[in-house]
């Protein structure tokens, strides 16, 4: 099956403030119909970066069956990542960098891991705030979700 997933995070006050994620899940069926899934959520405190990680986790963690995903994402820090094979060198240096030491966020890179292994994940970059429709829909629940009420708490955020 082949999925698109749509990204984005945010973060009020970036790292100190609240912020959230959203995820669009898009698929064709056999007969030509669209369905969609929207995913967000909010945290009391919590980075950007932390939030661009979710929502790319969370997407994938809600497909119950192997897939192929295109992941549409405005944050270079996940993209990068992987088109730039940067997570390769984190994880065979146990998720550590030589010269500036251990990589941010890796209790999320693992889950990502984690999520993508039974999928084949393309990740494909987008500019933000420049038009793109899953884009913007995905930002529009991100900070809807940092803005909202029942905020989470970011467990892995390091002080």
């Amino acid at each position: 099956m082949k999925v698109t997933l749509y990204t984005d995070g945010a973060a009020r006050g970036n790292p100190d403030g609240p912020g959230g994620y959203g995820a669009v899940l898009q698929f064709i069926d056999k007969n030509g119909t669209l369905h969609e899934k929207e995913l967000s959520a909010g945290y009391v405190r919590t980075t950007n970066n932390r939030m661009e990680l979710m929502a790319a986790i969370v997407g994938l963690e809600a497909l119950n069956r192997s897939c192929e995903v295109d992941l549409y994402s405005d944050s270079k820090y996940l993209v990068d990542a992987f088109n730039q094979k940067w997570i390769d060198g984190w994880v065979k240096h146990n998720w550590v960098r030589p010269k500036t030491g251990p990589v941010k966020n890796s209790d999320l890179w693992k889950r990502l891991l984690v999520a993508m292994n039974p999928h084949k994940v393309t990740f494909h970059w987008v500019k933000g705030h420049d038009g793109h429709p899953g884009n913007e829909r995905c930002d529009r629940l991100a900070t809807s979700a940092a803005d909202g009420g029942d905020l989470l708490v970011d467990t892995g955020l390091s002080n």
